[in-house]
């Protein structure tokens, strides 16, 4: 019985040079020891390149015969030298020299002469013909692949021989390739497309050539060699304003990267600084994590961060595009690519950097996007990373209060960017970051399944989605030693302090800390010790925040003339912290109040009331939740305290002042104020009148500013457009802005009373904390 003839063997040689088909050659020859004919060669455009050029005529006569041979992809792989334990090149290195990976063929014949371990063939995974075309068939079916049977191989070859090349270098560079070659080649986009080319009346080749070029605008293009680069530029820059090393969980890390190899995982951080986004890539980097598809501002693409951060994962996104369908489009399969494809994304869903320090609404375009990608069943789950950043001072900062002062944000550009790198001259301290629990898509949306969910259903589920983030994010964020110390300085004003008064207001708050056990960047006991808090208020005033006067017999310390925002910035980095202390405090002295029967009712009317008032500012729990929150806030103080309260007046007015800390006259006061100067001129003005918002904010500036000369708001950090504006959208969620409304003289006239009357009991608090300064109560 005659034997079966061995299969043919092709190989597919992937070589970017002559020096690299020699390699390959010479190690085919090697490997062939048996002494037979040579196996088949046919040369495929080189990856590393790009994969351009024309498909060898070979390839299209080895699919059409009927024997059926294996198909087995061949190319170089030169490894990068280690460098200070991390796996990579110095900067120096890769300036001078270029790519380690893809090196010239001058320094490639040299590092075959001096260092040839650098020097490796990689061969993907073989393939037969007959499984190929299967394949290629099965991708036109379910992804809408319409390329040719070569192109289609050429480009498996190249994806084989990447992940070849990922069991050597690791998952760092895991980066996709063809991404515009393939979305652009599914029948369903190009369906899409032409639907909507059909209602618009534009020919469906110009839309097609439209979307592409949008998809050119839109998409990432990574390079392990500007991955590199990027890298080792992000340390150079951030360790000139801050510490050699960035504090994260290793551990953490570790667990997440697990995760990622099951389900796609979106990091969705708070958005501090500029920073943000380069530390936690580094951060990413060095644990050996492969770069996330960053959704970046089209702003931010300017020379030479644009081209250098879209090469290193960042992709561009139009800040408005409501009426540009095709432009939608082409967002949504690109982010439906990355999920099939389970690469990690990052956006940042507060929209912009926070300006005022606590966390901004968040916006849901790109998680809607994420959301459908998952309904439509691109992913069996999806997981979502909230992370926070903390920086215990801020380059950024000086920008940011002159905004609230009603500056214009500076446009990015290259002169922007050198400013940038020249305010890192300065010592700000540490970067921290923090990963809170992960929210799977699954627990949290549903099976996902065929079909798309009504609209309603739909925003409920991204909107559950986004408060959940956002309390997430919170509750990962760690107290700053900086945060503490602004928190207490901003609690007695415009008075300048000694030590002792300091530490005797840090002690407090540092024991509320511990009782809640909430997170902290550092161990804080110190600070409840002049010798502990001394570089705290030494780092403050290198940076101008605080200053401080020595002349006397001992020295004190204030917040630095006109450093009330700048203070205030770090301080809202955990306001929330204590967020539900201060509305319990506010809600307390309602219910003393002499027109009251029903003290508990009337404690938690208030309370709900506050809620209302401050929703735009603040995430609050859901409303049974919210009322368990605060019914353990005030048990730390009185386990008993419903029926204190219950009592009357003089009851609730003992219970509290066993508050410690105060904290209503530090946290809310500041946003009370800045809401009661636009009740007062929403009151004032004419009914009639549309309100035009951008000169209302100026004339809001300008009586805030009467007002703090007269003393009718003490605190300087009221005067902040960001918080005009967010009052203001209060008024226009309570119809408070359109004309001809109902009844609207009077409502105006209620709005500002309101918040008046709760100004009024924050001073009681400001006043009841001096009292307890003064050591008249405890």
């Amino acid at each position: 019985m005659e034997s079966a003839a061995p299969r043919r063997v092709v190989y597919l040689l992937d070589a970017a040079s002559k020096l690299e088909q020699r390699q390959l050659n010479d190690w085919i020859a090697r490997a062939n020891v048996d002494g037979g004919p040579m196996p088949e060669l046919i040369p495929i455009p080189p990856s590393r390149r790009g994969g351009r050029g024309r498909l060898d005529p070979r390839l299209e006569a080895c699919l059409a015969a009927d024997d059926d041979p294996l198909l087995t992809p061949l190319r170089v792989a030169w490894l990068a030298p280690e460098s200070n334990g991390r796996g990579g090149t110095r900067l120096r290195d890769l300036l001078l020299f270029g790519d380690p990976r893809d090196p010239t063929w001058v320094r490639a014949q040299l590092l075959l002469r001096r260092k040839p371990e650098r020097c490796s063939v990689v061969l993907g995974e073989a393939a037969s013909v007959s499984e190929l075309r299967e394949r290629w068939q099965r991708a036109g079916n379910t992804s809408g692949e319409t390329t040719g049977l070569a192109e289609f191989v050429a480009r498996q070859a190249a994806l084989a021989l990447e992940r070849a090349d990922r069991r050597i270098r690791g998952s760092r560079y895991k980066v996709p390739r063809f991404v515009r070659e393939d979305i652009l080649a599914r029948p369903a986009f190009r369906g899409q497309v032409a639907r909507l080319a059909r209602e618009t009346g534009k020919p469906e080749a110009a839309a097609l050539k439209e979307a592409g070029r949008y998809l050119k605008e839109i998409a990432a293009t990574h390079s392990p060699y500007m991955i590199d680069v990027t890298a080792r530029l992000t340390h150079l820059l951030y360790t000139q304003g801050y510490g050699e090393t960035l504090h994260y969980d290793r551990a953490r890390l570790a667990e997440i990267y697990a995760l990622s190899q099951r389900h796609p995982v979106v990091f969705l951080p708070s958005h501090k600084s500029n920073l943000d986004h380069l530390v936690l890539m580094y951060a990413l980097h060095e644990n050996g994590h492969p770069p996330n598809h960053t959704a970046g501002g089209i702003n931010m693409n300017f020379f030479p961060v644009g081209p250098l951060v879209r090469r290193s994962g960042v992709f561009f996104i139009r800040r408005t595009f409501k009426d540009n369908e095709l432009y939608k489009l082409v967002l949504r399969h690109y982010v439906d690519y990355l999920i099939e494809k389970r690469f990690p994304l990052e956006w940042y869903p507060e929209g912009g950097r926070s300006r005022s320090g606590k966390l901004l609404p968040l916006r849901y375009g790109l998680l809607a996007n994420v959301v459908d990608a998952y309904r439509r069943g691109k992913s069996e789950d999806v997981h979502l990373i909230p992370v926070a950043i903390a920086y215990d001072q801020i380059t950024d900062v000086k920008d940011y209060t002159a905004e609230q002062r009603g500056a214009a944000k500076q446009r990015e550009s290259f002169g922007w960017f050198v400013g940038v790198v020249r305010n890192m001259r300065r010592r700000y301290g540490d970067i921290h970051i923090r990963f809170g629990e992960p929210i799977s898509l699954r627990k949290v949306v549903g099976l996902a399944g065929p079909g798309e969910p009504d609209d309603g259903e739909h925003d409920l589920a991204v909107q559950k989605l986004a408060f959940e983030v956002a309390v997430r994010i919170n509750r990962a964020t760690p107290i700053t030693p900086i945060s503490l110390a602004t928190l207490s300085l901003l609690g007695v004003g415009d008075r300048a302090v000694t030590m002792d008064e300091m530490v005797a207001g840090m002690r407090r708050l540092v024991t509320y800390v511990r009782r809640r056990q909430l997170p902290t960047t550092v161990p804080i006991d110190d600070l409840e010790t002049p010798e502990g808090l001394a570089p705290v208020l030494a780092a403050l005033e290198e940076n101008g925040v605080v200053t401080s006067y020595t002349e006397g017999p001992e020295a004190v310390y204030a917040i630095g003339p006109e450093q009330h925002l700048t203070a205030s910035y770090y301080r809202n980095t955990i306001i929330h912290v204590f967020m539900n202390g201060a509305i319990a405090e506010l809600a307390l002295l309602r219910a003393a109040e002499d027109d009251v029967r029903d003290h508990v009712a009337a404690f938690w009317d208030e309370a709900f009331r506050l809620r209302d008032l401050l929703k735009f500012e603040f995430y609050f729990a859901e409303k049974d939740a919210f009322r368990a929150e605060l019914a353990a806030e005030v048990a730390l103080h009185d386990p008993h305290w419903e029926e204190r309260v219950a009592e009357g007046p003089a009851a609730i007015q003992v219970l509290v002042r066993r508050a410690k800390p105060f904290s209503a006259h530090r946290v809310l006061l500041p946003f009370l104020e800045a809401y009661r100067v636009v009740g007062d001129l929403l009151e004032r003005e004419p009914e009639p009148a549309r309100v035009d918002e951008a000169a209302f904010l100026q004339r809001c500036l300008g009586l805030g500013k009467q007002y703090q000369l007269q003393r009718r708001i003490r605190s300087a950090e009221s005067l902040s457009q960001v918080l005009f504006g967010t009052a203001l959208k209060l008024a226009r969620n309570r119809g408070l802005l359109e004309p001809g409304a109902a009844g609207l003289a009077e409502r105006r006239r209620a709005f500002a009373a309101e918040i008046r009357a709760v100004t009024r009991r924050a001073d009681v608090i400001d006043a009841l904390a001096a009292s307890r300064r003064a050591g008249v109560i405890e």
